[in-house]
C-alpha cells in the first residue's frame, strides 16, 4: 500500500487494484458514496493468505440460509461515510468541521447531539410490554379457556365464567412478569465502551462521558484506554492498538498517521484509524472522531445482526405447540361426543357438560409452571454466573451435543505468559505460574535444578535484564491485591517473568536513585523489522543496548552467543548461529509457543549520550545473542476439568480459533480436547508422560482431529459430510469457517453451542442453536447475538449451565407427565359418565367444572411447580445428551401419561360408582349438574368421594413423578434427597381439599358436592392401590425397557 502524502487537492482518488476502476470523492460537494464492506482480513485473517471475500457477503450468505433473516440485503445500496483513512488530516478536519489543534467548541456539542444523537449502541428495539402481554393470550390452551368462559357467561353461569377468567389472567400475569424480566436482563450489560473519554474542546483538555462524544471531537488516547468511537489518527507515538475485538487479530496493530491509498483497504490494514471499543496497549496518540454509535464499524455489524428477527422456536416450544393442537383436537372430539350423546339437543345442561369435558383436557397451569420453572432455572444459573437472555434457550442447553469454543479468553486466560526459554550453554528452562501471578519457579529441564536470581549465571542474568528493560509494560496491583498488566501482552509476559525472578523493572530502574539502571533511548517495535531495542545506562555508568524480536530478524544482527560467564562470548556468523538456534525454535514452536529472541551489546561512546546520539541501525548491529523465550496464552485452571466433564456427559468440545495450528494443538492437548499424545512424537517428553499416565481419551485412535481453516474451507459440503468425524480443532479460522462448522453439525442432527467474545464470533453465535457470549471481556454485539452470557468468562461455567439445562428439561418432563396424566384422569370419568343419565334424560357429570379447575390449578400446579425445583439427580451428568427424538413428548413420556391417567381415572371412577351404586340406591336425581336439590344427595356425595380420591392421588402422584423410572416409594428413595417444596405443596393441597369439602355453601353451591365420612377409608385404599400399580409399572420399565 502506498503511504505517500500525495493527492493533497480537494478531489481524492482511490486505487482499486481488483477492478482497476477509479472513483472520485468530491469533498467540496460533500457527496456520499457506496463503500464496500470489510474484507475477510478484517476478521482476523491476513490479506496475504486469503482472498478479500467480504464479511458482509459471508454474513448475508448465512442470512440467506435462514428464513427469518432478510434475503435482499446484498442487493440494497449501502450509503456510508467518507473513507477517512484515504484523506489527509486537513481534509478530515474540514469534513468533520473540527479543529486539529483546539477541537470543537462546547457551544456546538448540544447541537450535534440533537442532529445525530448520542454515542451509544442501540438495543434490539426495546421490550414492548403490550406485545409480551398479548403473547400470553395467543396460545391454543388459553383460547380454549376463553371459549369456555364466553359460553359460561352466555348461559349465565357466572361463577364458572368468573373462575375461568381469573385463571386466565393469573396465567397471563405470571408469564408476562417472567418474560418481561428475562427481556430486561441484558440492560445491565451494555457497558461495552469506555465510560469516559479525554477530549480537547475549546483548546482545553476535558473528561467527558463516552456517550457524549460527537463527530469532530478531538480525542486524546493513552496506553490502556478503550477507544470511545471510530476516529482518524492525527498523532501517534509508539501507538499499538488491540483490535482483536473487531478483527480477531491476536497481536496489537502499530498505528501511523499517514493517509492510505485505496478506500477498500481492509479494516485490519487501516493503520491510521482507531475503532470503537478497541484498546490501546502501548503508546499515546490524538485522533478526530469520525463515527459514533451505530455508525461505527462495530455498530454496523451489530445493526446487521439485530435487524433480523429471531422467530425460530426451540424443540420445547414446538412440543408444547404440538401438544396444544392435540389437546384442542381431543377437546373438540370430547365436545362432539357430549353433543352426540344428547343427540345434538344442545341445552343448558349439555353445554355445561361440554364445558366440563373441554376444560378437563386443558392443563391450565402448564404454561405458568413451564415459565416459572425456567425462571427458577435462570435464577439458579445467575448464581453460577451464567446469564440467560432467552429463557427458551435454557431447554436447548441441556440437549447440546457439541460445543464450539473460541480459544482466547474462553478456554484460555487471554493473558500471555512466558513458560519456557532456552539458553545456549545450559539448554531449556521451564517457568511456572499462570496469568499475572508473579509467583513461579524457573527450573532447568535437564537436571530439574531451581534457578533463582542469586544462583543464575551472567548469561542468564543478562537475559533477565533484557526481558525487564527492553520493555514498556507495567505491572500493578489492584485494591484486592491482584496483579494486572498495562501495555503490550507480550511485554507483560516478559515483565512477569522478570518479576518471578525478583528482577522486575521497578527493582532495576529507580527514579530517585542515579546509580540504578536508566532508560536513555527507545527504538520502538516496527512491524517491518519485527523487533525493538532500548539503550540503557547501567549502574556502573556504562551503556548497554537490549534487543528483542522475531528470531529471523534478530539473528542477522548478531555476531555471537553469550555463554554463562561474562567473558565467554562465542563468536560466529549469522549462518552458524541460525544452524544452532533453528532446531530450538522449532522445539518451542511444537509446544504451541510464540518464540522471541533476545540479544544485547555494550555501547562505547566518548562524551554524553543523549536519546538522539545513536540511530537505530547503529544500535541494532553487532549484537550478542542471549537466548529464546516461548510465550503462550495459558488455559484457565478450570478448563481441562470442564472439558473432561463434557466428555463424561457425552458432549464433544471443538476449538475454533484464529491462532496458529501448533498453538491451537498445544492448548487443545492441555485442556483435553484432543488426546494428550496427539501431534507429539515418541521423542517428546510430554508424549512419554502421557503414555505413562495411562489416561484414556474419548478421541483415542482417531485421525485428523486438528485441521487448518484453509483446508476445511476448501472442502465441499459432501466432503465435510463424508468425514467420519468433524475436526476437534480448527486453526486460523474466520467467521465463515465457524458458521460452516455449525452448519456441518446441524446436518449431522447435532445441537451445537458456540462460545465467543469478539465481534467476529457474532455470526456463529447467531447461527448456532445456543450462542454463549462472554460478559466480562466480550463485545456488546456478541452478547446481543448470544442466548446465554457467561458473566465470569469461564468455560467451566458452561458445564454448570448444561447441568442446569438438563435439570430444567428433566423437571419439565416430570411435571408435564404429572399434569397431563391428571387431565387424562379427569377426562376418563367424564366420558364414561355420559352413561349416567338422570331422571330428566341428561347425563350426570361425575366432576363439575369448578372441581376440574380446582384440581388443574390449585391441586396439580403447586406439586408440578415443586417438581420444577427438583434438585440435580446424581446420574444427570453421567448420561449422554438426549437425542433429537427424545423430546418432551417422547414415546416413554406419552406411555407414562396414558398409563397413569387411565389408572388414576379408573380408580377415581370406581369410587364414584361404589358410593352411588354399591352403598347408595343409584338415584341420579334431577338436574344435578346445576344447583342442589333433594334428589341430588347421592350424586353430590359420590362427587365428593371422587373429588377427594382424585385430589389425594394427584398430590401423591407428584412424589411418583420425581423419578419416572426409578422407585420413589422404596425405603432407599424415601431416605434419599428431599424435595421440601413438594412436601409443603402437598400439605397445602390437602388443606384446601378439607376446606372445599367441609365449608358450607362453598362445598354444595360452588363445588356441587357434599362432605364425606366413611368414604375416607375407600380413598386411603385407593391411594395404596395406586402406589402398588405405579411401582409395578416402573419395575416393568426398568426390567424390560
Amino acid at each position: 500500500m502506498d503511504l505517500s502524502d500525495n493527492n493533497q487537492g480537494k478531489t481524492i482518488q482511490f486505487d482499486e487494484s481488483r477492478n482497476n476502476e477509479i472513483k472520485e470523492y468530491q469533498i467540496q460537494h460533500n457527496e456520499k458514496f457506496n463503500q464496500k464492506a470489510m474484507s475477510r482480513s478484517s476478521t482476523g485473517q491476513s490479506s496475504a493468505d486469503f482472498d478479500t471475500k467480504s464479511v458482509r457477503s459471508v454474513l448475508m450468505k448465512r442470512m440467506h440460509l435462514i428464513k427469518r433473516r432478510r434475503q435482499s440485503i446484498d442487493d440494497t445500496v449501502k450509503v456510508e461515510g467518507p473513507p477517512y483513512h484515504t484523506m489527509d488530516i486537513e481534509t478530515v478536519a474540514q469534513l468533520t468541521k473540527s479543529d486539529p489543534e483546539n477541537g470543537l467548541s462546547d457551544s456546538i456539542i448540544e447541537e450535534r447531539h440533537i442532529e445525530v444523537g448520542y454515542n451509544e449502541m442501540e438495543g434490539e428495539g426495546g421490550v414492548s410490554p403490550i406485545k409480551l402481554l398479548l403473547r400470553q393470550f395467543l396460545n391454543i390452551m388459553v383460547l380454549i379457556l376463553l371459549i369456555a368462559m364466553v359460553v359460561s357467561f352466555v348461559f349465565k353461569d357466572y361463577i364458572e365464567g368468573g373462575v375461568i377468567l381469573a385463571i386466565m389472567f393469573l396465567n397471563a400475569f405470571v408469564g408476562f412478569m417472567q418474560e418481561y424480566k428475562a427481556e430486561k436482563t441484558m440492560d445491565s450489560l451494555r457497558q461495552m465502551a469506555s465510560p469516559t473519554a479525554q477530549v480537547i474542546r475549546d483548546g482545553h483538555q476535558k473528561t467527558v462521558a463516552t456517550r457524549d462524544l460527537v463527530v469532530g471531537d478531538l480525542l486524546l488516547l493513552k496506553s490502556g484506554d478503550v477507544v470511545g468511537a471510530d476516529c482518524r489518527i492525527i498523532e501517534a507515538f509508539n501507538m499499538d492498538v488491540d483490535e482483536a475485538l473487531l478483527t480477531g487479530e491476536s497481536m496489537p496493530v502499530n498505528k501511523a498517521v499517514e493517509k492510505i491509498q485505496g478506500y477498500d483497504v481492509p479494516l485490519g490494514d487501516r493503520v491510521n484509524m482507531c475503532y470503537s471499543s478497541t484498546i490501546l496497549t502501548k503508546g499515546r496518540g490524538k485522533a478526530i472522531v469520525t463515527s459514533i454509535g451505530m455508525q461505527t464499524e462495530i455498530g454496523k455489524i451489530a445493526k446487521r445482526l439485530l435487524d433480523s428477527s429471531d422467530s425460530t422456536k426451540t424443540p420445547l416450544q414446538k412440543a408444547l405447540d404440538r401438544m396444544a393442537i392435540v389437546l384442542l383436537a381431543i377437546a373438540i372430539v370430547a365436545v362432539i361426543i357430549v353433543f352426540a350423546t344428547a343427540k345434538f339437543n344442545v341445552t343448558h345442561e349439555v353445554v355445561l357438560y361440554a364445558i366440563s369435558t373441554s376444560i378437563s383436557v386443558i392443563p391450565e397451569g402448564l404454561v405458568a409452571v413451564v415459565t416459572l420453572t425456567q425462571a427458577f432455572g435462570v435464577h439458579s444459573m445467575a448464581k453460577s454466573k451464567a446469564l440467560v437472555r432467552r429463557m427458551a434457550a435454557l431447554e436447548l442447553l441441556g440437549a447440546v451435543t457439541d460445543i464450539c469454543s473460541d480459544k482466547t479468553g474462553t478456554l484460555t486466560q487471554s493473558k500471555m505468559v512466558l513458560t519456557r526459554l532456552w539458553r545456549p550453554d545450559s539448554g531449556f528452562y521451564s517457568v511456572g505460574g499462570l496469568g499475572f501471578s508473579i509467583d513461579g519457579e524457573v527450573t532447568r529441564e535437564d537436571d530439574q535444578a531451581v534457578v533463582t536470581k542469586e544462583s543464575s549465571d551472567y548469561g542468564f542474568q543478562t537475559l533477565l535484564d533484557t526481558a525487564a528493560l527492553c520493555n514498556m509494560s507495567e505491572i500493578r496491583k489492584d485494591a484486592d491485591g491482584e496483579y494486572y498488566g498495562i501495555g503490550d501482552p507480550t511485554e507483560i509476559a516478559l515483565q512477569i517473568f522478570a518479576y518471578k525472578m525478583k528482577n522486575g523493572k521497578p527493582s532495576l530502574v529507580k527514579k530517585d536513585d542515579p546509580t540504578s539502571w536508566s532508560l536513555v533511548a527507545e527504538y520502538p517495535f516496527d512491524s517491518s523489522i519485527k523487533r525493538m531495542s532500548v539503550l540503557c545506562r547501567a549502574p556502573n555508568g556504562q551503556h548497554v543496548a537490549f534487543l528483542k524480536g522475531a528470531t529471523e530478524r534478530v539473528l542477522p544482527t548478531c555476531i555471537g552467543m553469550q555463554m554463562s560467564d561474562s567473558n565467554d562470548i562465542r563468536l560466529m556468523s549469522p549462518e552458524e548461529l541460525q544452524a544452532i538456534v533453528s532446531p530450538k525454535v522449532e522445539a518451542l514452536a511444537r509446544g504451541g509457543l510464540r518464540v522471541l529472541s533476545l540479544a544485547t551489546k555494550r555501547v562505547k561512546h566518548e562524551g554524553e549520550v543523549l536519546p538522539d546520539t545513536f540511530i537505530r541501525e547503529t544500535i541494532e548491529r553487532d549484537m550478542i545473542f542471549l537466548g529464546l523465550v516461548g510465550i503462550y496464552d495459558p488455559p484457565r485452571k478450570e478448563s481441562k476439568g470442564a472439558v473432561e466433564e463434557c466428555h463424561t456427559a457425552g458432549i464433544t468440545v471443538h476449538m475454533l480459533t484464529g491462532d496458529h495450528i501448533a498453538t491451537a494443538t498445544a492448548i487443545a492437548r492441555e485442556v483435553s480436547i484432543v488426546p494428550p499424545t496427539y501431534g507429539l512424537t515418541p521423542d517428546d517428553a510430554a508424549y512419554v508422560d502421557a503414555v505413562n499416565s495411562g489416561k484414556k481419551h474419548v478421541a483415542d485412535g482417531q485421525d485428523n482431529l486438528v485441521m487448518s481453516a484453509q483446508d476445511f474451507d476448501k472442502m465441499t459440503v459432501e466432503q465435510v459430510d463424508s468425514l467420519p468425524h468433524l475436526p476437534l480443532v480448527i486453526a486460523r479460522c474466520s467467521p465463515d469457517t465457524k458458521v460452516k462448522m455449525i452448519e456441518a453439525l446441524h446436518r449431522r442432527k447435532k445441537i451445537a453451542g458456540m462460545t465467543g467474545d469478539g465481534v467476529n464470533d457474532s455470526p456463529s453465535l447467531k447461527e448456532s442453536d445456543i450462542g454463549i457470549a462472554m460478559g466480562e471481556n466480550g463485545s456488546d454485539v456478541a452478547k446481543q447475538a448470544a442466548d446465554i452470557v457467561l458473566v465470569d468468562d469461564n468455560f467451566s461455567t458452561i458445564v454448570k449451565a448444561i447441568e442446569e439445562g438438563r435439570r430444567v428439561f428433566g423437571n419439565i418432563s416430570r411435571f408435564v407427565v404429572h399434569m397431563v396424566s391428571g387431565n387424562v384422569a379427569e377426562l376418563l370419568p367424564l366420558l364414561i359418565g355420559l352413561a349416567f343419565v338422570d331422571q330428566a334424560g341428561f347425563s350426570v357429570f361425575p366432576m363439575t367444572p369448578i372441581q376440574i379447575l380446582f384440581n388443574n390449578i390449585l391441586t396439580s400446579s403447586p406439586p408440578a411447580m415443586s417438581l420444577g425445583l427438583e434438585p440435580v439427580h446424581a446420574r444427570q451428568m453421567l448420561e449422554p445428551p438426549r437425542s433429537e427424538k427424545d423430546g418432551l413428548f417422547r414415546l416413554s413420556n406419552i406411555i407414562d401419561i396414558l398409563f397413569y391417567g387411565f389408572m388414576i381415572g379408573a380408580i377415581c371412577l370406581s369410587n364414584f360408582v361404589i358410593v352411588l351404586f354399591v352403598y347408595g340406591t343409584g338415584n341420579l336425581g334431577d338436574s344435578c349438574n346445576g344447583r342442589y336439590n333433594e334428589t341430588c344427595d347421592e350424586v353430590f356425595r359420590a362427587r365428593g368421594a371422587l373429588f377427594a380420591t382424585l385430589t389425594i392421588i394427584v398430590l401423591v402422584h407428584g412424589f411418583t413423578c420425581r423419578d419416572l423410572r426409578e422407585s420413589t416409594w422404596s425405603l432407599k428413595a424415601l431416605r434419599g434427597p428431599k424435595n421440601v417444596y413438594l412436601f409443603w405443596s402437598t400439605l397445602f393441597g390437602f388443606v384446601l381439599l378439607i376446606i372445599t369439602l367441609y365449608v358450607p355453601v362453598l362445598n354444595r353451591d360452588v363445588f356441587r358436592h357434599l362432605p364425606i365420612d366413611w368414604e375416607w377409608g375407600m380413598t386411603v385404599a385407593s391411594v395404596l392401590v395406586y402406589i402398588a400399580l405405579a411401582e409395578a409399572y416402573k419395575w416393568v420399565k426398568r426390567t424390560f425397557f
